[in-house]
């Protein structure tokens, strides 16, 4: 068990490397109640909503329906990043723990004179269900309606049963479901899991699970400093309709139409060394011409060491490191490697 962010935690169930490969063959379940919801309520939710996010929660038109964003501040940095959801009463975000004071912080101190009301829901736990069976072990949890109906929702929607809003998104690069669930009915469909053929995951798996599938970890991809545009969150701001003002509008659209910016790539290593966060990378001999690794770990499903790294844009696809006096070559590709268990590098 260790502290994250104030909760404690497990690293592993008995085996980070099992807990990995279950998930990629089979179904994991995460406890993932750290995270912080809040709910947004108002006359004036959605357009506060518009104008604090840099996604436009104005598309999501059905109840249910959710999608990835991003708190800029006026610099265009990436504040946090959080998934958005519509409900029947308002609006609901998902925000990191390790954010949550001050993003709840800078959400209260935009509301102005809007009416809107900004509440944690700190009685609700959080689960993700994740994996290629998902829905077989969703099916021993919920009822046959609740079953066949999620089945047939897209990534980011999702559906409510009785209190229980269930959502077809993770942090995996798997099929998945993450719920949010009155913390006595979540012990209930955690033991129902189990018994299912559900396995516990723990924060080990859970990182080289996400890394795998090229997903951001905010301090590592992503902080305050980082525009979207260099940790491969670019599309998650929405600039369809013109006339929408936004925090971090100008600054964010002045940098795009400059270029003048470092990008997010994926790295894959020839040898198994690993590779870790701020390990310099370079592209020649010389080492002139350099960036740096955000994460990196050693991939169960590749079974080489992989990397996430900010480089300058180019069309060069190897680079090299240093490990232990030892030069590491690797190649360039997209920031992603694994999508519902196939490798994509």
């Amino acid at each position: 068990m260790v502290d994250f962010n104030g909760w404690e935690m497990p690293i592993h169930y008995g085996s980070q490397l099992k807990e990995h490969e279950f998930v990629r063959e089979s179904c994991g379940i995460f406890d993932v109640s750290h995270m912080t919801i809040v709910d947004i309520e108002g006359k004036d939710a959605k357009g506060f909503l518009r104008f604090l996010l840099a996604n436009d929660i104005g598309l999501l038109n059905q109840d249910f329906d959710g999608m990835y964003s991003a708190l800029l501040n006026e610099s265009g940095g990436v504040i946090d990043d959080l998934i958005a959801y519509k409900l029947p009463s308002g609006y609901r975000l998902v925000v990191n723990c390790a954010t949550r004071e001050s993003d709840i912080e800078w959400i209260d101190s935009h509301k102005g004179s809007m009416e809107v009301t900004v509440s944690e829901r700190d009685d609700l736990s959080m689960i993700a269900i994740q994996g290629p069976h998902t829905f077989d072990t969703l099916s021993n949890c919920f009822s046959s309606n609740v079953y066949s109906d999620l089945s047939k929702k897209r990534p980011f929607q999702g559906l409510q049963e009785g209190e229980t809003l269930i959502t077809t998104t993770g942090y995996t690069g798997e099929i998945g479901v993450e719920l949010m669930i009155d913390g006595e009915r979540a012990k209930a469909v955690w033991k129902q899991a189990l018994l299912s053929g559900a396995k516990p995951i723990g924060l080990g798996a859970r990182d080289t699970l996400r890394l795998e599938a090229g997903m951001n970890l905010y301090g590592s991809e992503m902080d305050e400093n980082i525009s979207p545009l260099e940790c491969n969150m670019a599309w998650t701001v929405s600039l369809e309709d013109e006339s929408r003002d936004f925090i971090g509008k100008e600054s964010f659209k002045r940098k795009k139409e400059e270029g003048d910016f470092h990008v997010l790539k994926g790295l894959l290593f020839k040898d198994r060394s690993i590779v870790r966060s701020n390990q310099v990378i370079y592209f020649d001999e010389s080492k002139e011409v350099k960036g740096v690794v955000t994460s990196g770990s050693y991939s169960p499903t590749l079974k080489k060491s992989i990397a996430l790294a900010r480089i300058t844009p180019s069309h060069t696809e190897t680079c090299m490191t240093e490990v232990r006096g030892k030069i590491n070559k690797a190649s360039i590709g997209e920031p992603k490697f694994v999508r519902e268990g196939k490798i994509i590098f």
